[in-house]
């Protein structure tokens, strides 16, 4: 019975071509089942082309043609593609005395990186104290070439990143020792992944290198991930875990839309009711400490920390605040309920500007993200006062001018508090007056023409429309070969509207991800993000990209980063 029942089941799931008539037998209903079920799949299948990048590596291995077929990842591929790579046959095997060292200026971020990677190249984990005693790879054998040191070269080692860091390094492994040159320490510290991610276990257990040189850069200087924190809580282990995750793949911004209608998590010094009343309950919060302790994290790997606080609409848990949402109306009569923030009162403003000068001196960062998205008017066009105050500013009946005056009131406090501000596409398309310095977030359909307008204002962009990575599509489908083949500057304008494209965000929203399994929807999807947004423009191929993130998902997964598989049938050796 139980079996007749789930195969009823799995029937009703598949709908078409399902029971065009009545079935007694059971084996012509499981038959059936199955015939559908392998129908389906053989529709689902993505047959790829086979000729791909070529990287010359020990262990090899192509592109599987069929989602049937294994993937056979590469070794020592390192993820995102260099900028200039070679690779040549030549294996070195780092010995027990290697060791970083630096040969001109150090600071507390180089040190703290040298003790990380060289946990993560000896033992796969940044937790373990830097011994070789409890290491499982052989030492080299005698005459075996090998290299016993990594020497750093850097110029400044600046306290934060910015949106203008330079990320350049130069990189060379050979007999005689291996060297990364660079500028700043963010540089240095993109070169020791780089390094790290050429490292491979040799076929007798050796840890292995080929001689290589590589001269690299980031393609874009916005390479971002954003998590939603409100809609379900992320713990700060997890957001901890992710920024590790963004480090192996070459993203340098995390944009912490840390608080929206369902929830405001952040604990403010100055407003604690806030959190008091907004929050899910007092154990779902971020306090002073916690906040310091995700920007200190990502400091020392390189990472801005930008955070969004939402307004007008997107703020339905600021409510805390008297007098701070608009009173919604019926028939003339209050209802209860609330809308939007109050565009019309002093009030507002000088509460949004003590709000504001507390998250300005809690970020280092120059940037945060005001938001300015989704914001109905139907709770401001019920409201007599709004209505009043609408007539009086002759408005009319064109509420988009009513959130102008607003942006434009909340733009200006920011500049008055001299920080740097994103906001999403619709303040540009509303009329809002901004700085020049803006910078605007296209996220929305009909990104392509989207991108085109902003850029002729003369803005700098950055563009999350293609990559919601929330949206999961049938695994089959391979979604992350759709992400990788974006391409940002693929609009209508001229050479300089396309170098104010200035990268792009892999967004993940909360409505459906927590902390259980956040780190596994994001990764490797994001990966291609990760790639498009630090690769040449040129690095596009679909195939050859398949080994290689076959083996930089298992390159996470020995670091701890709970990845899912997304290239199809295969194994982590």
């Amino acid at each position: 019975m139980f079996l007749k029942l789930a195969a009823l089941f799995v029937c009703i799931l598949l709908h078409k071509n399902v029971f065009c008539k009545p079935h007694n037998d059971l084996n012509n209903i499981i038959r059936n089942v199955e015939d559908i079920i392998r129908q389906s799949q053989d529709d689902l299948r993505y047959k790829p082309e086979t000729e791909g990048l070529g990287l010359p590596a020990a262990g090899g291995g192509g592109a599987a043609a069929d989602l049937g077929e294994t993937v056979n990842p590469t070794t020592g591929s390192p993820w995102p593609l260099p900028q200039q790579i070679k690779i040549t046959t030549s294996m070195l095997f780092l010995n027990k005395v290697f060791k970083f060292n630096y040969d001109s200026k150090t600071c507390d971020l180089l040190q703290m990186a040298f003790t990380r990677y060289y946990n993560m190249i000896f033992y796969g984990t940044q937790q373990v104290p830097s011994s070789m005693e409890n290491s499982t790879f052989r030492l080299p054998k005698v005459n075996e070439p090998s290299i016993s040191s990594m020497i750093v070269t850097m110029d400044i080692c600046p306290d934060y990143p910015t949106l203008e860091s330079n990320e350049n390094y130069t990189l060379s492994v050979a007999s005689n020792g291996a060297r990364i040159k660079a500028a700043t320490i963010w540089g240095v510290l993109r070169g020791l992944e780089t390094f790290s991610q050429l490292i491979y276990e040799s076929s007798d257990g050796g840890l292995a290198v080929n001689a290589t040189t590589i001269t690299d850069f980031p393609r874009f200087l916005h390479r971002g991930i954003l998590v939603d924190t409100s809609r379900h809580f992320i713990d700060v282990p997890t957001l901890l875990d992710n920024l590790d995750a963004m480090v192996y793949n070459k993203f340098n911004v995390f944009h912490w839309h840390i608080v929206d209608d369902q929830s405001f998590p952040y604990e403010s010094s100055k407003y604690p009711q806030l959190s008091n009343l907004g929050a899910f309950d007092q154990r779902h919060t971020y306090t002073q400490d916690q906040v310091s302790l995700v920007i200190s994290y990502a400091r020392e790997r390189g990472i801005r920390v930008v955070p969004e606080y939402d307004t007008p609409g997107h703020s339905q848990s600021w409510g805390s605040i008297n007098d701070l949402l608009t009173p919604c109306y019926k028939d003339g009569k209050v209802t209860g309920s609330f809308g939007p923030i109050n565009p019309i009162l002093n009030s507002t403003y000088d509460f949004l500007k003590d709000f504001f000068s507390e998250v300005v001196a809690k970020y280092p960062d120059h940037y945060i993200h005001m938001g300015g998205d989704e914001v109905s008017f139907d709770c401001w066009k019920s409201n007599p006062d709004i209505t009043a105050f609408m007539k009086e500013q002759q408005f009319g009946d064109d509420y988009a001018k009513l959130e102008e005056y607003y942006m434009q009131r909340l733009l200006d406090i920011m500049s008055d508090l001299q920080a740097g501000y994103i906001i999403w596409q619709e303040v540009i398309d509303n009329g809002v007056k901004v700085r020049n310095d803006t910078v605007v977030e296209v996220w929305k359909g009909g990104y392509v023409q989207e991108m085109s307008k902003v850029t002729k204002q003369g803005y700098r962009t950055i563009l999350s429309s293609p990559w919601y990575l929330n949206y999961v599509s049938n695994p089959y489908n391979q979604d992350w070969k759709t992400y990788y083949i974006i391409e940002p500057q693929d609009f209508t304008g001229t050479a300089e509207q396309k170098a104010l494209v200035i990268g792009g965000e892999a967004c993940m929203w909360g409505e459906y991800v927590d902390s259980v399994n956040l780190i596994q929807r994001l990764w490797p999807r994001a990966s291609a993000v990760g790639e498009r947004l630090w690769s040449s423009k040129s690095v596009n191929d679909v195939p050859a990209a398949t080994s290689r993130l076959a083996e930089h998902r298992c390159r996470m997964l020995r670091r701890g980063i709970q990845a899912e598989p997304v290239t199809g049938p295969g194994y982590c050796p």
